[in-house]
């Protein structure tokens, strides 16, 4: 084992006694004056929001925007003690300029880029009349994002001009649209597709000219229907708002460029019944499939009733009681990092100690303790894995023939039962305990029941149980995904279907399952003509598009 590296300070990072310096997290007011940030913050994706963006939500004071059309994980980047102020209760331009006026750091947000159908123009003006200083982070468009996510690209070798038509207020004279070939980008039109359509070919445009049409574009709902000026009308029929249009052959680029909804759990709302913390890189991964992770944990883990065995354990980690330190799970290595710290140890402790973690994530957390683990299983991530690449103990190469364990409450006794055969002597220590989670909110739990999601990932048998116990048994259209043959016995046992299993006992893996089932289950459809369908549009009553 060797400690991990202690990372350097960050770059920029505040000196306590420099000017403008932080107190309690609030930037000082003692020389800035307050200013307002016209901030873009792109067509609907949050990770399309600027590195500028997410600087100025950062330092923000106070955020001035219209909460129904702004994503949450944009406003996770400003502090805790942000103040939000929703355009709905109020006129936008009042809002900043009053909190500027008393000092502090105003973002104005707006979906897209500011100065594109946007209010860049009257609010910019009237934060000039009233002496308010500002400034303008432009964000990306959704003229140019949502085509880019649709797979269309406004220009190609052929095609070097396009054109932006803003169409919200009707009125359009079609006429000076119609003798090129640029292509178009149509803003605004979302009821009044025929009206488009019919002014384009009225206007001297072939029928047959290829269009398309994206809606909620950037988004996990992202729908793009490929069609001609003559069919686009009957062809997007219910479609939601909001909605582009683009007029031009670069449609026909779609086929080969089509990334994002192609994506093998597009759009699959899934549920991960593990904590935030546990969920987080699984979450990632599922993102990186195109899928939207509900995490909804099932258990709640909590100190041990009694102290003495942990203050024990640390104190023989400190002395050289132990030769070995198993970690089993996250949540063992976080119950040992908290008691170090309350002690004042860090992981220098634990020089001179082999270090062993059952699978990856441990590992990870190790790291980021600032541990290396000496062994870690070369196949199956679990207690039996980890049982089956432990060395015998060896009374000439090992000084100690005590190894602790640091596990919750109800762990099994499959790797002690290994270790002891092999020679060694193990401390079985509760670190933590276990104990069901509180029932999730009352949406989730009928989404649960009434087939709202498209999968559910179960990571261990444990999962399985207190899922069904603290929210029901999920939908039959649901696709269920369990994490190796245990899970999915106990899965059955609940008169559960299993779907999908990983080829080997990692939440990796997994999720990696469970998309190559979305991409194999995507193709079949293709291949037979169908709709392609989420399994949560498959039950009876799903909102299905006309």
């Amino acid at each position: 084992m060797s400690p991990a590296s202690q990372s350097p300070a960050r770059p920029g990072a505040a000196d306590p006694g420099a000017a403008g310096s932080t107190t309690a997290g609030r930037p000082s007011r003692t020389t800035d004056p307050g200013t307002v940030a016209i901030v873009g913050m792109g067509p609907g994706d949050p990770g399309l929001l600027t590195l500028r963006a997410a600087a100025e939500l950062e330092r923000a004071d106070t955020v001035v925007v219209n909460r129904a059309q702004c994503p949450a994980d944009v406003l996770a980047h400003c502090r805790a003690d942000v103040e939000i102020l929703d355009v709905a209760d109020g006129d936008p331009v009042k809002l900043a300029s009053r909190a500027a006026k008393a000092g502090r750091r105003v973002v104005r947000l707006f979906q897209g880029d500011p100065g594109v159908v946007c209010g860049l123009a009257v609010e910019g003006a009237a934060l000039h009349k009233a002496g308010v200083p500002f400034e303008v982070v432009p964000g990306v468009s959704a003229v140019t994002g949502v085509p880019g996510y649709a797979g269309i690209p406004l220009t190609d070798p052929e095609h070097r001009e396009f054109r932006f038509v803003d169409a919200s207020g009707g009125g359009v004279d079609w006429e000076q649209f119609a003798g090129s070939d640029a292509t178009l980008v149509v803003f605004g039109a979302e009821g009044a597709v025929a009206e488009v359509a019919k002014g384009l070919v009225a206007a001297g445009r072939p029928d047959s000219t290829p269009a398309a049409m994206t809606s909620l574009g950037t988004t996990t709902e992202q729908e793009t229907v490929v069609s001609t000026l003559q069919k686009l009308a009957s062809d997007t029929k219910g479609m939601e708002a909001p909605a582009m249009i683009i007029v031009g052959d670069v449609v026909s680029w779609r086929d080969k460029l089509s990334w994002f909804e192609t994506k093998a759990l597009f759009g699959w709302r899934v549920l991960v019944p593990r904590t935030k913390e546990q969920a987080a890189s699984l979450s990632d991964q599922l993102r990186g499939y195109g899928a939207v992770p509900d995490e909804v944990p099932t258990i709640s883990v909590e100190p041990p009733r009694t102290p003495q065995q942990m203050d024990r354990a640390v104190k023989g980690l400190v002395t050289g009681r132990y030769e070995w330190v198993v970690f089993t799970s996250t949540n063992a290595v976080k119950a040992v990092r908290e008691k170090f710290v309350a002690y004042g140890l860090d992981a220098r402790a634990f020089a001179g100690l082999k270090v062993a973690a059952v699978g990856e994530q441990t590992a990870a957390a190790l790291v980021e303790f600032g541990i290396h683990p000496d062994l870690t299983p070369s196949g199956q991530q679990s207690s039996e894995g980890l049982a089956e690449v432990w060395p015998p103990y060896d009374e000439d190469l090992d000084p100690i023939n005590r190894v602790l364990l640091p596990r919750a409450d109800i762990a099994t006794d499959t790797l002690i039962a290994k270790l002891t055969e092999l020679g060694w002597e193990c401390e079985d220590v509760t670190a933590y305990r276990t104990v069901r989670a509180a029932p999730p909110p009352a949406p989730i739990r009928e989404a649960i029941k009434g087939g709202g999601f498209d999968a559910v990932l179960f990571t261990s048998s444990s999962t399985v149980k207190n899922l069904i116990g603290i929210a029901g048994k999920p939908h039959n259209v649901t696709v269920i995904a369990v994490i190796g043959p245990q899970t999915a016995k106990t899965a059955e046992e609940y008169g559960l279907r299993v779907d999908v299993m990983a080829d080997r006992p990692s939440v990796s893996a997994l999720a990696e399952a469970l998309a190559e089932y979305g991409a194999k289950r995507r193709a079949a459809q293709a291949e037979a003509g169908d709709p392609l369908r989420k399994p949560s549009q498959m039950r009876r009553g799903a909102r299905r598009r006309k």
